[in-house]
């Protein structure tokens, strides 16, 4: 579907689409390898520029569960963070009501049109969303819930986002995968240590072991999330004209960024920092226009 095809069908249906280019679109999710070309948003799509962290969790979560991912949610926007789920039943649905019962913001990606809210048992909890945050998704209006595009919606979540919060797991699980996209975009995975008797906690378990940071309270998220929140909020402002705070020319990144397109494998690689950073650092750079980004990499301009 093209640009203009796209913005009509979103209109006829209350919301809007950005295209990769628009200034609405975040910078987060364009610098992933497969960012979706099109969004359609319901609600504030200023609230996709904020920092934010993803929970997710179990559809079939226990009643422990649940009551972590509404707590630690609420807990989370408290920071100036806003939450990004599935709205999927169990967890995902958890972790938006804690965010909005706490004042937050939330946004929702659906694995289905903007217009078809899926479970429809969350029909209430679409509407909240579109008024503290707002709803987006790739698919176009009348897309149905599909078994495929589950999987694929989860790569929006962790783009949207600096980190993934994964709550509660089994082995296996769509958890698991968003956890997975995560660490391929270069974000921050946190997982909570349940016993080894509890099998729905058994897939965070292994992310632990694997490398995924434990949480036990908020702290630990945010010493994680610490620098690179700070450069996330930097990047975005940069968007805004006069700002103070735009990345200068001497940009510890900009020096490894020539007149020749260089992979972000490449820059995370010689600049030593964590991919996350050097994503973040690269999209206050783009916004500035210092960089653009290319097929084969990033070019300084």
């Amino acid at each position: 579907m093209n640009v203009t095809k796209a913005k009509a069908a979103a209109e006829a249906v209350g919301a809007i689409a950005l295209d990769i280019d628009d200034k609405r679109y975040p910078a987060l999710l364009r610098a992933i390898h497969d960012p979706p070309p099109l969004l359609y948003v319901r609600g504030d799509p200023a609230v996709l520029l904020d920092a934010q962290l993803a929970v997710v969790g179990s559809r079939r979560a226990s009643a422990a569960g649940l009551r972590l991912a509404q707590t630690l949610s609420g807990q989370l926007v408290g920071t100036g963070l806003h939450i990004c789920s599935g709205l999927a039943l169990g967890v995902d649905g958890a972790a938006h009501l804690g965010a909005l019962e706490a004042g937050g913001k939330s946004v929702a990606v659906m694995a289905t049109g903007i217009d078809a809210v899926y479970p429809r048992g969350h029909q209430a909890l679409a509407r909240q969303l579109e008024q503290a945050g707002c709803l987006v998704t790739e698919f176009p209006p009348g897309t149905p819930p599909l078994r495929q595009n589950f999987p694929k919606r989860n790569r929006i979540i962790s783009g949207l986002s600096l980190g993934v919060l994964v709550i509660e797991a089994a082995l296996p699980s769509g958890s698991l995968i968003t956890a997975g996209t995560a660490m391929e975009q270069g974000r921050e995975v946190f997982a909570l240590p349940w016993s080894i008797l509890h099998d729905g906690g058994r897939g965070c378990l292994k992310l632990i072991r694997d490398g995924a940071k434990m949480v036990q309270e908020v702290n630990d998220i945010l010493e994680e999330l610490g620098p690179l929140y700070a450069l996330q909020q930097a990047s975005y402002a940069a968007a805004s004209p006069g700002n103070r705070h735009a990345p200068s020319s001497r940009s510890w990144l900009l020096t490894l960024v020539g007149f020749e397109a260089v992979a972000l494998d490449a820059l995370v690689k010689y600049s030593g920092r964590p991919a996350a950073q050097v994503l973040a650092e690269l999209s206050a750079l783009e916004l500035s226009g210092l960089v653009v980004r290319t097929a084969g990499g990033f070019i300084r301009c």
